[in-house]
């Protein structure tokens, strides 16, 4: 058996550049790169490694250790799962930086291979700078932290130790039914020992995407199902897009004549102006979904995980509603008591429809009348102005008056009236990008997906801090075509360290900040149900002892410009409008719009319910009537 001595650093690179993956009749590299914030843990081992061994790898600097994993976790899911980037950091709080994005990248199924540098395995010079005496175990790190968060975690105390370690994390990293993060500890002594590994070890590995085919007695069950339903309706999930099934999904819709609702992973793997496209469903859904939603008698989830936003904390569907699941995961399968078709989308769907056998949804004219309902009230969401007659919802004139907030910021553009203007004024085929705060459940909402895949939105784990890492990924993904971030104020201060990482790298992409001088979402949240506004809201403190002064006129456009980006600050739609055609003529600078918006003016509802944890004691009555409308709902939920 041929040997070859290497580090376990440099094997690991090696290994890296030789990792390919096979989907239908397709073959590519699987691994585009590796991200780094090099550190005294991996400077040394991984850092020499990569500059030895990668000839084909790129290598990128982060800035900051979550926000270069984040633009891992967009890159890969912007890939639809079929490559991934790298990330790796030092040892201790480098490597903590990094948990965050590893849940964002499980919770949302996405791959992302997170490779921290560790304490010493040999424990000679112990303690080491950034580690953790933990005095019960030793051989605790910062990184038994990525455990609870990452589909796969190992550590590599001796070098051989990699080969086994490697080929388990690939089979998890490649497999769409239990993809995530996947973390290996690599202890810094470690990282520069040698060993002499074998040849085949390093040889061209082909990992092949299975396409699990389903199974005839749960298609059968299904299609019984499905023929006996009066009001059917689909559910167009993540897992569409991530097996590309969108050609199936559409064929089996268009010959059944079934309506389909959109979760965020599954929006825009069909155009927005679809005649069965009901948009968003759930929680953050539009009228027209939830409408039909709750009539259905029949739903069919495809590849999707059924979150609460999904199913209104389980309120949204009658009773008596039976479910089908197609999903490659049985986990996801078995969900709401359904009917499951353990399965890859693009295999199930046509067995399915030939299955039905000519079945035809008996709806007239309910799915049009109801997607007429919703685009008439679109149309005014895109049409709402401040002036003359505007009420906000407001319920605490001193913590929230939009007379307040146009004078101190000089603005009074509507936040749907902005969306609705970036919309149709970036090109088609752009990618909108976002993640948290009250700007996910507009979009999911209101944004209309002119072009295929041209949404990508992490609300699996709603992590604050993605939108600007996660549109430089998507950058790398999709080269030419431009993509704009829809970020709140509150989500841009706490990570915009790869705004910088643009700047370096020559990669254009477009920042919108909506700037409402708050943290919207949670606002909203918190006085909807009865209570005064605490700390979620920028504004000085006044003289009554409590945040209720002026609010704090950030200029996000200087900070921008400081970095060497374009910027533009925006108070009207027409310098909105114009701002984006001007940033089109603009290559390789990033470009960021500071953008005025009202707090509280946002979309509401549209019959939905979200379950949160209202006080059944209190001394404020609108926490009490919060709490009654808590038990009104939760009562007619799904427990199960």
């Amino acid at each position: 058996m041929k040997t070859v001595r290497l580090t376990m650093a440099q094997a690991l690179v090696r290994f890296l550049e030789n990792q390919y993956i096979a989907y239908d009749g397709k073959e590519h590299p699987f691994v585009e790169g590796v991200i780094m914030l090099p550190g005294h843990g991996n400077v040394v081992g991984l850092g020499q490694a990569l500059r030895q061994e990668a000839h084909r790898l790129h290598v990128w600097q982060g800035k900051n250790e979550q926000g270069m994993a984040h633009t891992a976790v967009a890159f890969a899911k912007q890939m639809k799962r079929k490559k991934i980037i790298a990330v790796t950091s030092s040892v201790g709080p480098g490597a903590a930086n990094m948990v965050t994005a590893a849940a964002t990248a499980t919770a949302n199924n996405i791959p992302v291979l997170i490779l921290p540098g560790d304490v010493y395995a040999c424990r000679q010079p112990d303690p080491v700078l950034q580690q953790i005496e933990q005095t019960h175990d030793l051989s605790i790190s910062t990184n038994d932290a990525f455990r609870a968060v990452c589909r796969y975690w190992d550590r590599i105390v001796r070098p051989e130790q990699l080969m086994s370690a490697m080929i388990s994390a690939f089979r998890v990293l490649t497999d769409p039914a239990n993809t995530g993060a996947v973390c290996i500890a690599i202890p810094q002594d470690v990282e520069g020992e040698a060993y002499d590994y074998p040849e085949s070890f390093f040889g061209k590995r082909v990992w092949r995407l299975a396409r699990r085919q389903p199974d005839p007695e749960a298609i059968a069950e299904a299609a019984a199902v499905v023929k006996a339903a009066k009001k059917p309706l689909l559910i167009c999930g993540g897992g569409v897009r991530y097996s590309e099934a969108h050609a199936e999904f559409r064929a089996f819709a268009e010959a059944t004549g079934i309506p389909f609702g959109e979760t965020q992973a599954g929006k825009s793997a069909i155009e927005y102006d679809h005649p069965l496209n009901l948009g968003g469903i759930g929680v953050t859904g539009c009228s027209a979904a939830n409408e039909i939603a709750k009539e259905a008698d029949v739903v069919i989830g495809v590849g999707t995980r059924y979150t609460d936003f999904t199913t209104a904390s389980k309120w949204l569907f009658r009773d008596d509603a039976k479910f089908v699941n197609v999903n490659v995961s049985e986990f996801q399968a078995y969900k709401l008591d359904a009917v499951p078709v353990i399965a890859d989308a693009k295999r199930a769907l046509p067995v399915l429809l030939e299955a039905l056998d000519g079945y035809k949804a008996p709806y007239t004219t309910e799915v049009k009348d109801a997607r007429d309902r919703w685009f008439k009230e679109l149309d005014r969401l895109m049409h709402t102005a401040y002036g003359p007659g505007y009420v906000p919802e407001v319920n605490d004139a001193n913590a929230k008056s939009a007379d307040r907030f146009a004078e101190d910021m000089d603005a009074d553009l509507t936040q749907t009236a902005v969306l609705g203007a970036i919309n149709f004024t970036i090109d088609p085929e752009d990618v909108a990008i976002g993640s948290s705060g009250s700007l996910p459940g507009d979009m999911q909402r209101m944004w209309c997906a002119r072009g295929v895949d041209s949404y990508n939105m992490e609300y699996g784990y709603s992590c604050m801090g993605y939108e600007v890492s996660g549109a430089l990924g998507v950058k790398y993904a999709i080269g030419d075509r431009d993509v704009y971030a829809m970020v709140g104020d509150g989500s841009f201060i706490m990570l915009h360290s790869e705004l910088l990482s643009a700047v370096q790298e020559h990669r254009k992409i477009n920042v919108c900040v909506f700037n409402n001088a708050s943290f919207g979402c949670i606002n909203n949240l918190q006085v909807g149900h009865g209570n005064d506004t605490l700390c979620t809201e920028l504004r000085f403190r006044g003289e009554d002892g409590e945040h209720s002064g002026r609010f704090i006129p950030v200029d996000f456009a200087k900070i921008a410009e400081g970095y060497g980006c374009k910027a533009f600050t925006i108070h009207t739609i027409d310098e909105m409008k114009a701002a984006i055609k001007e940033a089109k003529k603009i290559e390789g600078v990033p470009v960021v719009f500071d953008i005025r918006v009202l707090p509280k003016s946002m979309t509401e509802g549209y019959g939905s319910w979200w379950r949160v944890g209202d006080t059944e004691v209190s001394e404020n009555a609108k926490n009490l009537k919060a709490y009654e409308d808590h038990l009104a709902h939760v009562k007619d939920a799904r427990k199960y």
